[in-house]
């Protein structure tokens, strides 16, 4: 597959975040209906962490086979404390730039919404480049129809990611189409960064660095997302919509699967 290509099909890959973003602007909703698009956004969020992590890992785990069997026990060091390094910067840092973005001093307060939705497009925009770099890289070594298949794995998965963007952002926090734009930008626009650097080049260790950044964002979001879910005092719906939501991520992940994605 040549590099023009491989950078269309990333390109597109990244794009369908925009498909569920418009969910954002529904309105009128009513309490039931925001918390089960909240919560059920947080499944899927939960099992993006899931997700993440399992492919952080595997490399990791691959290494410590190796180095169980004579191989280099530096390799295996080098990408478990990259994993772990990673994981914690992304959760720490995503806090640390939300609290100052929302300008608080008291613990215990919550974030807006809009904040939630941005951290949600950077821990997705983290995962979707370390999409981008198994894309680029499944291209440049000539394994061109995996490159295809992850290419339509990786945009059913986006057009979810959208709705777990901005399913926080309805009903009373209605966004502009612009800041829409923005989040799909930031969410989906690496995964396009992502085939493009990984045509030029192959490395687990920067894949480890990014699905560990990822994975921490992510952590950060989901606990945010429940935060909210439970100022509804609506138990039942949001246990429910979390449960359905966590079960339509892993439904769309094994129907890939299936496909050979």
């Amino acid at each position: 597959m040549s590099f023009p290509q491989t950078v269309l099909l990333a390109a597109f890959a990244g794009g369908t975040i925009f498909l569920g973003l418009p969910v954002g602007r529904l309105k009128s909703l009513s309490r039931g209906w925001q918390a089960a698009l909240t919560t059920s956004a947080g499944g899927v969020i939960l099992f993006l962490i899931y997700d993440v992590l399992s492919q952080a890992v595997q490399p990791v785990s691959n290494a410590l086979d190796s180095a169980r069997a004579g191989g280099s026990s530096a390799t295996f060091a080098g990408y478990a404390a990259t994993l772990a390094l990673s994981v914690a910067f992304g959760l720490l840092s995503v806090t640390y730039v939300t609290s100052r973005m929302a300008g608080r001093r008291e613990a215990g307060t919550a974030i807006s919404p809009r904040q939630i939705a941005l951290g949600t497009a950077v821990g997705l925009g983290l995962h979707n480049f370390s999409e981008g770099l198994a894309i680029g890289q499944s291209a440049a070594t000539g394994a061109t129809t995996f490159a295809l298949l992850l290419v339509v794995g990786f945009a059913l998965h986006n057009t979810t990611e959208g709705f777990a963007i901005s399913a926080p952002l309805s009903g009373d926090h209605r966004p502009s189409w612009n800041f829409l734009i923005m989040a799909g930008l930031v969410g989906g626009g690496p995964t396009f960064l992502g085939g493009v650097l990984g045509y030029a080049v192959v490395s687990p260790a920067l894949s480890i660095l990014f699905l560990g950044l990822a994975a921490g964002a992510l952590i950060f979001v989901f606990n945010e997302m429940m935060a909210v879910a439970r100022k509804f005092s609506l138990p039942m719906v949001t246990g429910v919509a979390l449960t359905l939501g966590l079960m339509v991520a892993f439904g769309t992940d094994f129907v890939l699967s299936a496909a050979g994605a």
